[in-house]
């Protein structure tokens, strides 16, 4: 009963992890920051712990094969450092609360990856889940706009971030397989250095190199989103796993969209409408019809998008 105990509060205490990046984003935005560099710092200060769980889970298992490194370069591209830079850019334009039900909808998107690329049956439950979830979205997009002194900026955004969710739907179609060959620890730490050295080349073409000095509070936001956001969330959800099983510990998982929302009213001014609170109970019903047991997506891979 204990060990359940503690599963449930590791599964909240992740969810609220994961629900503060987009906060802790947006806070750092006003003082200037770049997304290149902003993701930059992120990766760096999350770098060492990645790096270790790649060397730990490395020294007793087989060596690549250029299959391999091909792949985990492909994912690692695609899957982190692709879907990330994305969403980091979409944050300048929308609100955390719409950021993150937009991102939520990747079940959706790996759905209709497998029925249109792998030949997967298409069910009256899914074209359910598409209704409602992009039904949804739509309502959320409309309250933005409504709220938005710019209507283009809210657009720009919100493409952004959907395809940062298409991106990760695709990574998380296609990495079942490495998943399986190389384990999810040293998959993740391996796919996270990779996609380290894409986001610090990107940095280094497109920055000087001296913004990655920046004022004290964004690089305590830096730190922030890599421990808080990131790496600890990451191997909480894993014990919560572990101790409550994968869909219990995603059913609270799914509190993070409703816990953004409120966290942007309470620190960052964003306004909550009943318009807004109905687009996420959609939003969150599409998302639960497409989570079957068909399309479901594994403990494994929930864990790659926690990361992300």
């Amino acid at each position: 009963m204990k060990s359940e105990y503690a599963g449930v509060w590791l599964a909240g205490v992740a969810a609220l992890g994961f629900a503060m990046k987009a906060i802790f984003v947006k806070m750092a935005y006003p003082y200037g920051v770049s997304a290149p560099t902003l993701l930059a710092l992120r990766m760096l200060f999350s770098l060492p712990v990645f790096a270790w769980v790649a060397i730990v889970h490395s020294r007793a298992a087989s060596s690549l094969t250029r299959f391999d490194v091909g792949m985990l370069v492909m994912l690692g591209v695609l899957g982190y450092y692709g879907t990330s830079i994305l969403d980091f850019i979409g944050l300048q334009y929308i609100s955390a609360g719409l950021e993150r039900l937009i991102l939520f909808i990747y079940p959706t998107l790996t759905v209709l990856i497998g029925v249109f690329f792998m030949g997967r049956a298409w069910s009256s439950r899914e074209g359910w889940a598409m209704a409602l979830s992009y039904g949804g979205i739509a309502l959320a997009v409309a309250h933005d706009l409504h709220f938005a002194a710019s209507w283009h900026r809210v657009l720009i955004g919100a493409a952004f971030v959907f395809v940062s969710a298409v991106c990760f739907a695709i990574y998380l179609c296609g990495s079942g397989k490495m998943i399986k060959r190389l384990g999810s620890m040293r998959f993740t730490g391996l796919a996270m250095l990779v996609s380290t050295g894409a986001t610090l080349l990107h940095f280094v073409l497109s920055r000087p190199l001296g913004d990655i000095v920046q004022p004290a509070p964004v690089m305590w936001l830096g730190v922030a989103i890599a421990l808080f956001s990131t790496v600890l969330p990451v191997f909480m959800q894993s014990m919560a796993i572990q101790r409550i099983g994968a869909s219990r510990a995603a059913l609270i998982g799914s509190i993070a969209p409703v816990l953004t929302i409120f966290l942007g009213w309470l620190m960052l001014g964003e306004p909550i409408t009943s318009l807004q609170l109905f687009s996420t109970v959609l939003v969150l019903a599409g998302v639960k019809l497409a989570s079957t047991p068909s399309a479901k997506v594994s403990e494994e891979k929930s864990l790659q998008l926690r990361a992300a």
